[in-house]
């Protein structure tokens, strides 16, 4: 690395304090005479920088500031209507529309970004962040395409910054509680996992739109846009539906997966699936089968083939959307539950089945009755700062010192296993030379060389083309 280079990467946290060793200027004072109580020294001060700060964004960058180490110093949407809440709340923030102007003009002023855009723009904005040194905070799933979650994994540890993936059950105490019953060995060795979602909530299944719509005043589209195909704007993909398309989101599995599998991967823990299939919702227009190539659909049954890390049997696990649920377990009872609103998770073992809600939560061995008759110990630590402050921590302490509950160097490989899924519904849904739906078959995946080996025209879903201005480099 050049001396230009190093420089560039240095934190403001790290510049401060070398001018204040060498008496240069001013030197760093102990907080309370800098500030009174309550005061942060600018050397222990993450500034930050949100990119898509309406929606979610604007939870997100909330979420950051309830630290007082953390101050959001930038502000980048591309929507300003939608934007309008966080630059009131953070009033001091210099607002951009486009992060690639920002990061440009102001690297040396941002320590953090925190990424919420739509799916197709993580990866982009992510690791142009990381490649800059900055410390990068993504929401779920962390990439839109497989070979963006594998991109952003190299890059983390490539340029040794504090990252965090935006799955906040990660660092609740549910998973933890989970880790626990699993390692006492209460259920025993698992062998499955099933998990379902109420998910979508927004249009899914539907023909591609043709209507023509003028563009909402405030929402620059093409920056909205940025590396997806130029697709004429429509009301049902901007602010909220895009979730749903192929060229922007990744359906319900991509939005909830994250949160309903994370503790599968974290107590097991499984590694990159082998196998991958699955069945979806068929809608007929009165005489056929609709093709939907562009949307999708409103269900979805996935089915994952997991080897075992340490060898053994592999773990099946099952994914269930749109409302379609596995069945009840016979140990639940009629009225009881399974799972909450927003779906939940399963965990089958050779001595007993572990249940518990979206997030991880209210983790509880089946039959339920049986919680009142066991003492668990609690051996794990819990992170009751939560998930956001405890990115900001780590920020702070540095690359080498700094934890979090989710980085990369997890949350990649688990978003490419959620991301293969997604490659089984787009498969299925296309059609061959012939005319036929082309996917419906068991997909083989190499993980090693991203690959799916039996099928080679489901290997254009591993990747996508940007457009021009917009890369991974």
């Amino acid at each position: 690395m050049t001396s230009k280079k190093k420089t560039q990467r240095e934190s403001r946290r790290d510049f401060i304090k070398k001018v204040g060793i060498a008496g240069s200027a001013f030197t760093i004072v102990p907080r309370f005479v800098m500030g009174g109580p309550g005061h942060v020294a600018p050397s222990d001060t993450l500034y930050i920088a949100g990119i898509g700060v309406g929606g979610k964004g604007r939870s997100d960058l909330a979420s950051f500031a309830e630290s007082p180490a953390a101050k959001v110093v930038y502000l980048c949407d591309v929507d300003e209507p939608r934007a309008k809440d966080s630059v009131e709340k953070f009033p001091q923030a210099k607002f951009y529309k486009d992060f690639r102007v920002m990061l440009d003009k102001h690297e040396k002023d941002i320590d953090a970004v925190s990424v919420s855009t739509p799916d197709h723009s993580h990866a982009v904005a992510a690791l142009n962040a990381m490649n800059r040194g900055k410390h990068v905070y993504v929401q779920k799933p962390l990439t839109w395409s497989i070979e963006e979650a594998r991109a952003l994994t190299e890059a983390a540890k490539r340029n040794k910054v504090v990252t965090q993936m935006g799955n906040q059950g990660g660092s609740g105490d549910g998973v933890r509680e989970s880790q626990e019953i699993y390692d006492a060995g209460l259920i025993g060795d698992v062998v499955e996992v099933v998990s379902w979602t109420n998910r979508p909530v927004w249009p899914q299944g539907l023909p591609l739109p043709t209507a023509t719509h003028k563009i909402p005043k405030g929402l620059d589209y093409d920056l909205w846009l940025g590396p997806a195909k130029h697709t004429p704007y429509q009301p049902v993909y901007v602010p909220f539906g895009w979730r749903g398309w192929y060229e922007f989101g990744t359906g319900a599995l991509g939005d909830m997966a994250c949160h309903m599998l994370d503790p599968a991967f974290r107590l097991l823990p499984i590694d990159y699936p082998t196998e991958v299939e699955c069945s979806v919702a068929t809608i007929y227009d009165g005489r056929s089968e609709m093709y939907l190539p562009d949307c999708f659909p409103t269900a979805t049954k996935i089915h994952f083939k997991f080897p075992r890390v340490g060898g053994g049997p592999d773990i099946k696990l099952s994914w269930y959307d749109g409302g379609i649920m596995p069945e009840r377990p016979e140990e639940l009872r009629p009225s009881e539950p399974f799972g909450n609103r927003d779906g939940g998770i399963m965990l089958i073992g050779t001595r007993g089945k572990l249940l518990t809600d979206c997030y991880g939560a209210n983790p509880r061995i089946l039959p339920t009755t049986l919680m009142n008759t066991i003492e668990v110990k609690k051996k794990l630590p819990r992170v009751p700062e939560g998930h956001y402050v405890q990115w900001v921590n780590a920020c702070i302490a540095g690359y080498e010192n700094g934890k979090t509950s989710s980085p990369f160097e997890y949350a990649g490989p688990f978003t490419e296993a959620i991301l293969l899924g997604s490659l089984a519904v787009r498969s299925f849904q296309t059609k061959d030379d012939k005319g036929r739906f082309s996917g419906r078959q068991k997909l083989l995946w190499d993980a090693k060389s991203m690959t799916v080996t039996n099928h080679e025209a489901s290997n254009r879903f591993v990747k996508r083309d940007y457009r021009d201005g917009w890369s991974l480099a």
